[in-house]
């Protein structure tokens, strides 16, 4: 199986990673940092998966977990 895509972008207003996937239906969920967001993914995506009838191993669903966060640099003279 190929290796599913989820996209978490960093909220800063609110201080948490928000992902999304395309590959997962229904897959919308956050967690303040990117450690708690693939802890909760390994659960979410296999049991989101089963609920939409799409076959899932027992070994397990691979995903890419891609995340994006704007940053300000700063110029020092």
């Amino acid at each position: 199986m190929k290796a599913l895509i989820v996209k978490a972008i960093w909220d800063q207003e609110v201080s948490v990673w928000v992902a999304t996937s395309e590959d997962v239906p229904g897959l919308v969920t956050e967690a303040a940092t990117a450690e708690e967001l693939e802890q909760k993914l390994q659960v979410m995506i296999p049991e989101l998966l089963k609920a939409n009838g799409k076959p899932c191993s027992q070994v397990g669903v691979p995903f890419q977990l891609l995340t994006e966060r704007d940053f300000m640099a700063h110029s020092y003279s």
